[in-house]
């Protein structure tokens, strides 16, 4: 498939599907658990079917697991029945154990299982593009150095950030060729804890990495979307636009209707349903006139694709996010 008209269709199209990230509530259609989901290739698949064939997506999204790149690295995993998987320490503590880290072979870790998901998927999901899901090279660096140490460390060792910097953007190249090879559309790359940054350390820390992995894997055939869910996003969108990507997603802490105002016309841009206040805590009516009441706000920009702000989480209710599909339906017809 041609990525980039597709991605473009998508802008331009009057009638637009929603395109929320949405995976891990696929454990409630097979009654399954999250530590079974994350261990099984053909049940990542199965369930990434599941929620193709129940919704109007406008593509299937992996998960959103942003464990797996760091346990890869070497960072301890803590695995609950229905919670997102979560680290439990930092890896690097010194410049030398920086420079020391070896990056291993993508199928001798748990990113080589959800690579063959996303084979599995693409074989499975023939009617929309399916993207896979990785994290992004500073948030990567962050959960190896501890995610308010490297805060502080972007002032006080710069040069140790930048090591980490280097190999996390390696890897994460290697990772994202891997799935282009099995016939993904592209690839969705989580980038929140760089919505922490100042604009300067933006510039410095963050973007250049994010830019160097969209040059190294984006073409017409596989593209890349930029998800950024932290509070400072309007303040950064220069240089996030600079990255390069095909689309932008952002979270449900900023205003939605103020970024579109402040991103490329020509560009797509995806949000932001919050996906536990709303789609897991929330009411059928509630979520409903909660996306009605965005696609209100924000239709009036043609690059504008509904979405949840995040990933939607193991446990949201189906009659939730039946809603808010109906919801986008209705607001098109």
């Amino acid at each position: 498939m041609n990525m980039k008209q597709w991605i473009n269709d998508l802008r331009t199209s009057s009638v637009k599907r929603a395109l929320p990230i949405l995976s891990f509530p696929s454990i409630q259609l097979m009654n399954t658990t999250v530590r079974d989901l994350i261990s099984s290739s053909e049940m990542q698949a199965h369930g990434m079917k599941l929620i193709a064939e129940r919704t109007n997506s406008a593509a299937a999204v992996s998960m959103m697991d942003l464990s797996v790149e760091a346990e890869a690295l070497g960072a301890p995993v803590k695995v609950c029945e229905d919670e997102v998987p979560a680290l439990t320490g930092r890896v690097i503590e010194t410049e030398d154990e920086a420079r020391a880290l070896v990056l291993p072979n993508i199928e001798d870790t748990r990113a080589g299982l959800y690579v063959e998901a996303i084979r599995k998927a693409c074989e499975l999901i023939t009617d929309r593009p399916v993207f896979a899901g990785v994290i992004g090279p500073f948030s990567l660096a962050g959960r190896l150095l501890d995610v308010t140490e490297i805060m502080m460390l972007c002032y006080d060792e710069p040069d140790m950030v930048h090591v980490v910097l280097e190999k996390a953007t390696e890897f994460l190249i290697r990772y994202i060729r891997a799935y282009r090879k099995t016939g993904a559309g592209g690839v969705m790359v989580a980038e929140p804890l760089a919505g922490l940054l100042s604009p300067a350390l933006m510039e410095e820390f963050a973007a250049p990495y994010m830019k160097r992995i969209v040059d190294a894997v984006q073409d017409d055939e596989f593209i890349v979307i930029y998800h950024n869910c932290g509070g400072a996003v309007l303040r950064l969108i220069d240089p996030i636009v600079e990255c390069g990507a095909a689309a932008y997603h952002f979270g449900n802490a900023i205003d939605m209707k103020a970024a579109l105002e402040k991103m490329p016309a020509d560009v797509v841009v995806m949000g932001n349903i919050d996906p536990v206040g709303q789609l897991t805590e929330g009411t059928p009516e509630g979520v409903y006139a909660a996306t009605t009441a965005l696609l209100e706000q924000c239709s009036a920009h043609s690059n504008f694709v509904i979405s949840s702000g995040c990933d939607v989480p193991p446990r949201a209710k189906w009659e939730n996010i039946d809603a808010f599909f109906r919801a986008v339906g209705d607001f098109y017809r």
